[in-house]
């Protein structure tokens, strides 16, 4: 058994999941043993980052097959989100205070009450939300609601010309703004969102391509056999390699005594931040 402190190859890429390589992990008292498919192993301390990385990459599977990120609301509505993306976001949100938050795929309203109540906090900022289709049940929930006054909905397809010229009658030239691309995942329905609405994005904000997970989900429930490439994260890196405005950055945390500094998280490769 090899005693290590570094990082192994499978944990390099944070859209990699050891539960879809063939490696095989123990958790043995206070030692995580990691075993990969030539009959290596290496153990680290549970208490080490490299330890909670593998814990969090097979709690992240887990979590995706039990459909964990279905069972949270937020001020009465559906959240359909992994608790720490969100928190983590919010981190961005309250950095720059944007003008407006434009989210595609509106689903039960969470999120969009989730950032309309940090508007409310900031006492700045309004939510645009985009859907292919807002079910008569959730638009009745989302307009009854107490923040819904910082709320504009729109239905349509985030690609279709008249409804990006709609989003982008909503927004002023002089408005800052972040977008949020979690309707369609596949990589050409994303890429069609970056290619849309990057112009929104001023120098120093964001657009966030959400459900990056996606790429290492091979062969769980739910997934699809071409994931491993058709999916959000392909689609922003391909866009950040044709488009040198946006980089993709992995935001450090605003706050931090601990010795984690990767997130956990369903949005990897996720935040394409404009930076020319």
């Amino acid at each position: 058994m090899t005693e290590s402190t570094a990082p192994i190859d499978a944990l390099s890429e944070s859209t990699r999941h050891l539960a879809a390589t063939g490696y095989r992990v123990v958790l043995d008292g206070d030692r995580v043993e990691v075993h990969d498919a030539d009959g290596g192993t290496t153990s680290y301390g549970i208490g080490t980052p490299e330890a909670f990385r593998v814990i969090s990459d097979y709690w992240l599977r887990s979590g995706w097959d039990t459909k964990y990120v279905y069972s949270f609301s937020y001020m009465g509505r559906p959240i359909i989100q992994l608790p720490e993306d969100m928190i983590r976001l919010q981190e961005i949100i309250y950095q720059i205070k944007p003008d407006v938050i434009f989210e595609t795929g509106v689903a039960h309203g969470g999120s969009m009450v989730f950032y309309a109540g940090l508007c409310r906090a900031m006492n700045h900022g309004r939510v645009i939300g985009v859907d292919i289709e807002i079910r008569p049940h959730n638009r009745s929930a989302i307009e009854s609601h107490e923040l819904y006054d910082l709320i504009t909905l729109i239905e349509g397809s985030s690609i279709d010309d008249d409804i990006v010229a709609k989003v982008r009658s909503e927004i002023s030239s002089d408005e800052t703004a972040i977008v949020l691309l979690d309707s369609n995942h596949t990589r050409d329905h994303v890429r069609a969102e970056l290619e849309a609405y990057a112009d929104l994005v001023p120098i120093g904000s964001y657009i966030v391509a959400c459900d990056g997970i996606m790429e290492g989900l091979e062969g769980a429930p739910r997934t699809r056999e071409d994931w491993y490439w058709n999916n959000p994260s392909t689609a922003a890196k391909e866009f950040v390699a044709a488009d040198d405005r946006f980089e993709l950055v992995e935001p450090e945390f605003e706050f931090n005594e601990g010795t984690i500094t990767d997130r956990v998280t369903y949005w990897p490769n996720a935040y394409l931040k404009r930076v020319r």
